[in-house]
């Protein structure tokens, strides 16, 4: 009697594991106005998150279930009830109260220390990075977006439109992909804009950093695979192949992008980035490599695993895509204002360019010796045309590109990199501006102690209130970000090994959803002011 009920149990496990699979494959995906429609979502409930606290005293420090109710549940909604139109509803009175776009700017006398003239040394040039709000916001975002959907897709009321694509097609989960990756892109420009001189360094010792920073990750994605095989978890394999997994493709970018660092000295990096899509596309259309992924059969490791190897190249294409523009990031973290040549002439080459990285990467010619000034104040102006120009340039190019070409995170095609880089750009700007909206900045102007001519320059008030930064959730979840997404992982995974998540009612389903996303969101607030894993 107990085999029987053992090979009944094999039996049913079996069938539910093959059911599971074809669940979660063959999908066709949505369109990019439906994808971008849900993920609207997240910048209203921003807007409305800043609207309270920039309006109410008693919300300026908000409680915990508060900015979970505000910035979690909104985007469960959206992905799984569809209630998009009633979450963007949240916007509408955060843009009746906002405050104008532009900046106030009052003459004062100088009371601020003028900087250090041991800044003038090119050799000492390290930024001390102000945070950026907009792109903490941003990078949480897109985290909290993907905690959710790798949970919510094994439950019937996550629509099937929004699950990953079979091969080709868009859908909330493609996106999802990329945009982790190319989030990780904005993490990896941070040495190259605290150290100018980093991008030059010798390339094995930084290549040999890089490893011992992603040996854990790898670990982590051997890991996982032993534990898929071990336990019979169901698993789509068109997705990365038969071994490789996300974690496995997170440790080699980092490695592929420090690798082109010698290329980058030579190139603009937006142009390397498009011609790296570029190549990739050559290499699937005309190479037959889109016929040995579609095709081949999986008689080898190389074989197995063709998907996870084949998109690695599109994926750094992607990746670079922001670092592409790793001296903007002075625009956006620090300041062209606070970077000022030895002829007070603030550069303004377009950084579509390189002549702006040469200020720093040629430091030690003396016309280029650079001095700094961490109170200057952004150039929000110019940080918004960089943006939009970007934007702008990715979505046409994206437009032209799907006229002969289907978008495919599969394969990391042209096309899906182009969609991942103007989507991201898009939302950066899209943050950006809700914190210019409800947090303007207060510039002072005052005289620079060290000129007898009286010259002014501008400042930013140090009295600008505490409310101008990412929320405390956002900036929790940003603070442990892997650790955080690996808890989310551990979770899902127990929850689709304690239940048939795909024969579960919605009602049901969205409880184990609410539960789910309120688990992460009290665990990434309990570590707030502590770093569990720092690499």
């Amino acid at each position: 009697m107990s085999c029987l009920n053992n090979a009944t149990t094999t039996r049913w496990t079996n069938n539910y594991k093959a059911s599971k699979e074809a669940f979660v494959s063959g999908m066709t995906g949505s369109t990019v106005t439906h994808v971008n429609t849900i993920c609207i979502v997240a910048l209203a409930s921003i807007g409305l998150h800043s609207a309270l606290r920039s309006r109410l005293v008693v919300l300026r420090t908000m409680p915990f279930i508060v900015e979970w109710l505000v910035l979690v549940t909104p985007l469960l909604l959206s992905m799984t009830l569809l209630l998009v139109p009633t979450c963007v509803l949240l916007l509408l009175p955060a843009i009746e109260t906002g405050n104008p776009l532009p900046s106030k700017t009052n003459a004062m006398q100088p009371h601020v220390a003028a900087p250090s003239s041991s800044n003038n040394n090119p050799s000492n040039v390290k930024l001390s990075l102000k945070p950026l709000p907009a792109l903490t916001t941003y990078r949480a975002h897109m985290m909290l977006m993907t905690i959710l959907s790798i949970l919510a897709v094994d439950f019937p009321v996550f629509p099937r439109s929004l699950a990953k694509c079979e091969t080709f097609g868009v859908s909330l989960m493609d996106l999802g992909v990329g945009s982790f990756v190319f989030s990780q892109g904005v993490v990896s420009a941070i040495p190259l804009i605290k150290d100018p001189f980093h991008l030059t360094a010798p390339l094995k010792p930084k290549l040999y950093q890089i490893t011992k920073k992603i040996a854990p990750i790898i670990v982590l994605g051997i890991v996982r695979v032993l534990l898929v095989k071990g336990t019979e978890y169901p698993e789509h394999v068109t997705e990365y192949g038969v071994h490789w997994n996300f974690f496995l493709t997170l440790a080699i970018l980092p490695i592929a992008e420090v690798a082109l660092h010698p290329i980058i000295k030579y190139m603009p990096i937006a142009l390397l980035g498009l011609w790296i899509g570029a190549l990739q596309e050559f290499a699937l259309s005309i190479g037959g490599f889109k016929e040995f992924l579609l095709d081949a059969p999986r008689s080898n490791i190389i074989y197995a695993n063709k998907e996870g190897l084949i998109s690695l190249s599109g994926k750094t294409s992607a990746q670079p895509a922001f670092p592409t523009r790793t001296h903007e990031l002075r625009l956006l973290l620090h300041s062209y204002d606070g970077i000022i040549s030895r002829h007070d002439n603030p550069p303004t080459q377009s950084i579509l360019f390189p002549q702006t990285a040469n200020l720093f990467l040629e430091g030690e010619k003396d016309e280029h010796r650079i001095k700094l000034n961490p109170s200057a104040p952004r150039q929000n102006a110019k940080t918004l045309a960089e943006l939009s120009s970007y934007a702008s340039i990715w979505w046409v190019l994206l437009a032209l590109v799907r006229r002969g070409l289907d978008v495919s995170r599969r394969m990391a095609n042209l096309p899906y990199v182009l969609w991942i880089v103007a989507f991201n750009t898009s939302f950066i700007l899209g943050y950006y501006l809700l914190d210019m909206l409800f947090f303007p900045t207060r510039i002072l102007k005052i005289k620079d102690p060290s000129e007898p001519s009286g010259k002014r320059i501008l400042q930013e008030d140090p009295m600008t209130p505490m409310t101008k930064s990412a929320p405390a959730l956002l900036e929790a979840l940003n603070h442990n970000g892997l650790v955080i997404f690996l808890a989310a992982n551990v979770a899902t995974g127990l929850v689709n090994l304690s239940i048939a998540t795909m024969y579960v009612s919605n009602g049901k389903a969205m409880l184990i959803l609410t539960g789910y996303s309120f688990g992460v969101s009290v665990f990434a607030w309990i570590f707030r002011n502590r770093r569990i894993w720092k690499m």
